[in-house]
């Protein structure tokens, strides 16, 4: 026990730290990261399976064997962060952690190691990490302190990037010039700050307004034209500014957020179809996520997939059915060309000439989103929608999820587009509930 010796912070970490991020053990600098015995048992039933936390269980136990080397975990090992890594297996449940946790289970004897850890060695070094809230909770009450892993988390969710700007009192001749030229260079506009690749403007004064995107490499601000996609006519700003974004070849990964009912599904499907003949197939999925902590697996017509034929129904109503653009989307389907999908059933292809949507991307883990980019192949774009505010997974949140990490990351870069989307366009009644509820 001469590891725990010291000033050195404890930092005792939760399984799902670890299904979380393999790597979690590195990110605690020179302090002292303990795996609970219990946790080890745990890790082993996750690594049969496709899933991230099931290639993060068989990582982890990759690195964790090949650090140990011949050395005894139980003795410690270093990191390469510089701190000490150690398996503990004092998860004993004695005294008064009996009478308060009268069921034997994971959860309790991880937080009895941090109890046991704290009598110890002092209540003020040992924090117990983990991305379970309840586990947290339980721990504070015993008077150990608990946090969420926050390695990767947006700082800051309320200044996350939204891909677009409002340029007021511009004067009216450079409006004129921008919707006729086409292309006004940036240096004729007085910014703030400098744009972004791709970050969209609505540029006005009391009198006239137009939309613009920046383009980086032009260094000049570009007329968005309003356009429709197969039928579907964009019915604000920021509905323009996704179609643009999605209609662009030269923009092959595009984000787009905003709560439910303003579009963003239907604007990337509706590109989509207008675009289908640059792609060999349409792919449209959305991660499955258990509700009610049972797992619904998935069937033809499984309800949680329902969302997504809605946005495809809604378009082909806007043609009658006899039409040939409403046979295009039936024949589409039929041939296996447009392919609505959990997104397990494609994980893991190579993604070439694909127009890929991802929709509800906010349940998906910031490693999820990057495996899913580094399939794409020539010629293939990546769409993300989802609403970073509404998590239906238990260890994420608005600040950890993979979409929110992407928009973060990946803003100021020329191959990528964001737009937040931020006006309802269901029904009065649909944007009251969604406001108010």
């Amino acid at each position: 026990m001469t590891v725990l010796g010291g000033n050195n912070r404890i930092f005792v970490l939760d399984t799902n730290v670890i299904l979380y991020d393999h790597d979690c053990v590195n990110s605690f600098e020179e302090h002292v990261v303990v795996i609970p015995i219990t946790v080890l048992e745990e890790i082993d039933k996750f690594k049969k399976g496709n899933e991230i936390i099931n290639f993060n269980a068989r990582e982890f136990s990759r690195k964790l064997d090949a650090m140990g080397g011949d050395s005894l975990l139980n003795e410690g090992i270093r990191l390469r962060s510089g701190g000490t890594l150690l398996v503990e297996t004092n998860v004993r449940l004695d005294g008064a952690l009996r009478e308060v946790f009268q069921d034997d289970k994971p959860d309790h004897r991880i937080i009895a190691l941090a109890f046991n850890l704290a009598t110890a060695h002092g209540k003020e070094r040992v924090c117990l990490v983990s991305k379970d809230i309840n586990v947290r909770m339980k721990a504070k009450s015993l008077g150990i302190k608990a946090e969420d892993y926050e390695t990767g988390k947006v700082t800051n969710i309320d200044e996350l990037y939204k891909g677009k700007r409002v340029l007021e009192d511009v004067e009216a001749g450079l409006i004129d010039e921008l919707f006729q030229e086409g292309m006004v260079a940036r240096d004729r506009f007085e910014l703030d700050r400098e744009p972004f690749p791709n970050e969209y403007y609505i540029i006005r004064n009391q009198s006239k307004s137009t939309l613009a995107t920046y383009v980086g490499e032009e260094k000049a601000f570009r007329h968005i034209q309003k356009r429709r996609a197969y039928g579907i006519d964009p019915r604000n700003a920021e509905q323009t500014f996704s179609l643009d974004a999605l209609f662009n070849d030269d923009i092959p990964l595009v984000t787009m957020a905003g709560k439910a009912g303003t579009g963003k599904t239907l604007m990337a499907l509706a590109a989509a179809l207008e675009k289908r003949s640059s792609y060999k197939q349409i792919y449209l999925a959305r991660p499955i996520v258990p509700l009610s902590n049972r797992d619904i697996g998935f069937l033809p017509g499984d309800p949680y997939m329902q969302p997504l034929f809605d946005n495809l129904t809604l378009i082909q109503n806007q043609f009658e059915e006899s039409s040939p653009e409403s046979k295009r989307i039936h024949d589409l389907v039929e041939n296996g060309k447009l392919v609505i999908t959990p997104l397990a059933y494609i994980r893991g292809r190579h993604l070439s000439k694909i127009f890929f949507i991802i929709d509800e991307a906010q349940n998906l883990t910031p490693h999820e989103v990057k495996t899913i980019i580094t399939r794409a192949g020539e010629g293939t774009k990546v769409v993300f929608t989802g609403d970073p505010y509404q998590i239906d997974t238990p260890y994420l949140d608005s600040r950890s999820n993979g979409l929110t990490i992407l928009i973060d990351k990946m803003k100021g870069e020329p191959l990528y587009a964001h737009v937040t989307l931020e006006k309802g366009e269901r029904s009065k009644l649909a944007e009251l509930a969604s406001n108010i509820l």
